[in-house]
């Protein structure tokens, strides 16, 4: 019996709330027997009495890229922030039609179905926007404020209820009437209002950070004289042999639409040089260990495995990356150990991605990544950034990559991609702008994980301590 856990449970308690009859060592984990002790000792009500509690769209989506009408899916809600990235829109009449499912300033939606429990509210920011059967929609009638009910979803107290009362295999979901039964501690108006503040104030860094990001962008574009740049809708352009195959080597007809053409004369006005140039390192990218093998591990004990969909925001998000052991870091992929300040750049599936690592602990990337290592004598690092998850930076690369059952770029491809570069003083005033969105999306995400930390300490210990302990940590963190 050595390493097991044992509880022992009443009848009556494996009963209540428990219709499935689960009987599974999870549903009885001495954690969550201990965390559902702990709300019981409150004053609680579950969703269902102080919420109607529903769920999207049932049928078949009508998607309309024309349209500005946010499709909200289990991947949009975060922690307690909404991530539209890929966003899908539909059409006005399937929004029309759909009046139930249509979204409202501070419904709380719940990702029901894949990650489960992920929690935001909705705000104006994402207005018109209705939903699909993936995530529950939550609206408050009394006694409890939005934000706060979002943020005790994401505590451990929260979370908890969400992954206990989720069902499944392959592939858990969280159903509608699961909802209504998550139990949530009756706290102060008072001190409800201080989540509830302190999650719009994040919202508010948040919103400025990408608005900043934002005026870097269009600084880096207006500098290439792009601004208003509409690429060529023509398909095709005719060229000789010479002016083809003979010069470039490449025979596919995306590589010479006449849009393409159009950056690289703007680019032209410009010195130009090749990524092979600026690193002082190989462009190198890693390997990808076969799925479920024996060289991944977890966040206890392995090595952060940086994908491209890692890459978030110009910056390299350890949140949700797999873990490889630190034999096969230090081993096989020893090559690509990153550095902080490495500049790295997606070259499979969704290819330009760029994101710089600040980080100073151990990571690693996969086949589908790029590094690139380089000393900004003649371009600053978050220039490079810029310039790749730009508009432009997306078309250009879109050029030389390689489209087929998944768009790629070889590392020599990747070397001999030739950037133009716009005045040092320019590059300052871009990287600056950058550096200033990533300190205020920091700071957006350190008060968000203070708001779910007080809120635990809250249940835990009393409001007063939450109160002085999130107090506290929003003068450190301002």
């Amino acid at each position: 019996m050595g390493g097991l856990e044992a509880v022992e449970v009443k009848l009556q308690d494996v009963l209540l709330e428990n219709d499935v009859f689960r009987l599974d060592s999870e549903y009885f984990s001495k954690v969550y027997i201990a965390y559902n002790s702990l709300i019981d000792k409150m004053e609680n009500n579950k969703i269902g009495d102080f919420a109607t509690v529903t769920d999207g769209i049932h049928t078949s989506i009508d998607f309309d890229e024309d349209s500005e009408i946010n499709l909200i899916s289990a991947m949009s809600p975060k922690e307690n922030f909404f991530d539209l990235t890929g966003n899908k829109t539909i059409s006005q009449k399937q929004h029309s039609e759909n009046s139930r499912t249509s979204l409202r300033i501070d419904d709380v939606i719940i990702s029901t179905v894949g990650t489960i429990g992920n929690c935001a509210v909705v705000d104006e920011t994402i207005l018109p926007a209705n939903s699909d059967r993936h995530v529950g929609i939550v609206r408050i009638s009394r006694d409890y404020l939005p934000r706060f009910v979002s943020t005790f979803m994401l505590t451990k107290y929260g979370r908890f209820q969400s992954m206990r009362y989720s069902t499944g295999n392959v592939q858990l979901n969280l159903f509608i009437y699961k909802i209504k039964q998550i139990r949530i501690p009756f706290i102060s108006a008072k001190f409800q209002a201080v989540i509830e503040e302190t999650i719009v104030y994040a919202k508010k860094l948040l919103e400025n950070s990408k608005a900043t990001y934002s005026l870097a962008e269009q600084l880096l574009l207006a500098e290439l004289g792009l601004t208003n740049f509409t690429p060529n809708v023509e398909p095709i352009t005719v060229k000789s042999f010479s002016e083809s195959f003979a010069t470039s080597g490449r025979l596919d007809a995306e590589y010479y639409q006449p849009k393409y053409e159009e950056i690289e004369r703007a680019f032209d006005k410009f010195k130009r040089v090749s990524l092979s140039e600026i690193v002082n390192y190989p462009v190198s990218s890693g390997i990808t260990p076969k799925a479920g093998g024996d060289d991944y591990s977890d966040v206890e004990n392995g090595v952060p495995f940086v994908r491209a969909v890692d890459i978030i925001g110009g910056e390299v998000s350890l949140k949700s990356c797999n873990y490889i052991k630190p034999e096969i870091h230090n081993g096989i992929l020893k090559r690509t150990q990153l550095k902080a300040d490495d500049v790295l750049l997606s070259i499979a599936g969704t290819v330009g991605r760029c994101g710089i690592f600040n980080n100073n602990s151990n990571a690693n990337i996969n086949q589908a990544v790029a590094v690139l290592r380089l000393d900004e004598t003649l371009v600053k690092r978050l220039y490079l950034v810029v310039f790749f998850n730009s508009y432009i930076g997306n078309l250009f690369v879109s050029k030389y990559a390689r489209h087929g059952v998944q768009t790629n770029l070889n590392l020599a491809e990747v070397g001999l991609l030739s950037i133009p570069i716009i005045d040092k003083e320019r590059q300052q005033e871009i990287s600056e702008m950058v550096q200033k969105s990533f300190i205020l999306r920091r700071q957006s995400r350190e008060l968000l994980e203070m708001a779910k930390r007080a809120v635990e300490i809250a249940i835990e210990v009393g409001e007063d301590a939450a109160v002085a302990w999130l107090t506290k940590g929003r003068n450190i963190n301002d």
